[in-house]
């Protein structure tokens, strides 16, 4: 369905080829591949054939070992462009020196050089709706001597803020339900921007790369339902959320004094029902073309995705030992028992929590750890 929204889009001149390969998550070269594969063989064009085949240009296993055997053992200490020159000289290597680079990098025999210093330019918005959401949180003292957080989740291309709430501290839960209330209004989106916070990314250390292999809760959750996540690596990246905050900060406090609003039951229900509809219509803009990134959710309920999940082995007791809760499993007609049985638990932004075994929910548990009621024939939504 993207791609042939991002085809006719391009077909039709509404968008350019690196518009609509950032709508499918693609590189523009590789948009352009999809274009000749679909033209010369439709949809099973494009089909990923790297699934299928290795590539004939792979490098062997002795191959990779012999050069950085050759550079430990006789080149220690050279720099990559002088081994690769004696490489290709002396030794009759074959490779590229890009190919030479990364192999001695990986295998950590040479270190990354420092990147140059990058010419920065305004980032233009995103085309259309739904391409690229920005999440972010603010800690400000919105009511005289109470500091909480707001936590904004607004679209890139129009300033549209689908998503605004109080919360005591940004986290895990915060993030949650915020994706959640835009993903239930209107659908799944493609990218979403966030900065690099815990709950968002691992970091092995501060102000590092993130580690996109090692995800946490949140991006767990991202990456079963397709969406890409994108790191922020300065507030000037994150300059469009940072000068709404701006605004936030300098109205939402007049506004909840003037209301007399100082819980934040009664601050979250202002925001909803009053300041974000007021905000949009002053503050949206028209995003640069029709059409949009949303996919509709179709017959499927994002609640089991959006929460923590953690692995579990069942007791000899039938019962999981969870957050210092003993999480009891009923009796079962489909099975005697799961004592030794690999579960899953989700806890719920909410507080309750379940245990899972595959997509078959076997008991659902409020926050004490106590039974509730539960059919059995209730199963999880696959992603």
């Amino acid at each position: 369905m993207r791609f042939e929204e991002a085809y006719e889009g391009w077909r039709g001149r509404r968008l350019t080829q690196e518009e609509a390969a950032r709508l499918l998550g693609v590189h523009e070269r590789t948009f352009r591949r999809y274009l000749d594969r679909y033209e010369d063989e439709g949809l099973d064009g494009l089909r990923d054939k790297r699934l299928s085949q290795v590539s004939h240009r792979r490098a062997p296993v002795d191959e990779l070992m012999r050069v950085t055997q050759l550079y430990g053992r006789r080149y220690e200490g050279w720099n990559v462009k002088h081994f690769y020159s004696f490489y290709r000289r002396m030794h009759g290597g074959l490779r590229s020196y890009t190919w030479v680079k990364n192999t001695l990098q990986r295998a950590g025999l040479v270190m990354k050089a420092p990147g140059r210093g990058k010419h920065r330019t305004r980032r233009q918005r995103a085309p259309m709706v739904g391409m690229l959401l920005h999440q972010d949180g603010s800690t400000h003292q919105w009511v005289p001597g109470r500091y909480w957080d707001l936590i904004v989740t607004m679209d890139d291309a129009t300033n549209e803020h689908y998503s605004m709430f109080f919360v005591a501290q940004e986290g895990t839960v915060s993030s949650f339900l915020g994706v959640k209330e835009v993903i239930t209004q209107y659908g799944l989106f493609c990218s979403l921007y966030t900065d690099r916070a815990h709950h968002y990314w691992h970091t092995a250390e501060a102000g590092s790369k993130v580690d996109k292999t090692h995800l946490t809760q949140f991006g767990r959750a991202m990456h079963q339902l397709g969406i890409e996540m994108i790191p922020s690596y300065s507030p000037q990246a994150r300059g469009r959320s940072e000068r709404a905050f701006r605004t936030h900060q300098e109205r939402v406090p007049k506004e909840l004094a003037a209301a007399r609003i100082t819980e934040i039951t009664h601050a979250n229900r202002y925001l909803q029902q009053v300041y974000k509809p007021a905000f949009n219509a002053e503050f949206i803009q028209p995003a640069a073309e029709h059409g949009s990134g949303f996919v509709p959710l179709i017959g499927q309920d994002v609640t089991d995705v959006l929460c923590e999940q953690y692995n579990r082995v069942v007791g000899n007791d039938n019962c999981v030992a969870f957050e210092g809760m003993k999480l009891q499993i009923p009796p079962d007609r489909y099975r005697l028992h799961y004592v030794k049985v690999n579960v899953r638990v989700h806890r719920y932004p909410e507080g309750h929590v379940a245990v899972f075994h595959g997509p078959k929910k076997l008991a659902e548990y409020n926050h004490y750890g106590d039974l509730m009621h539960l059919d059995h024939n209730t199963t999880a939504g696959r992603y």
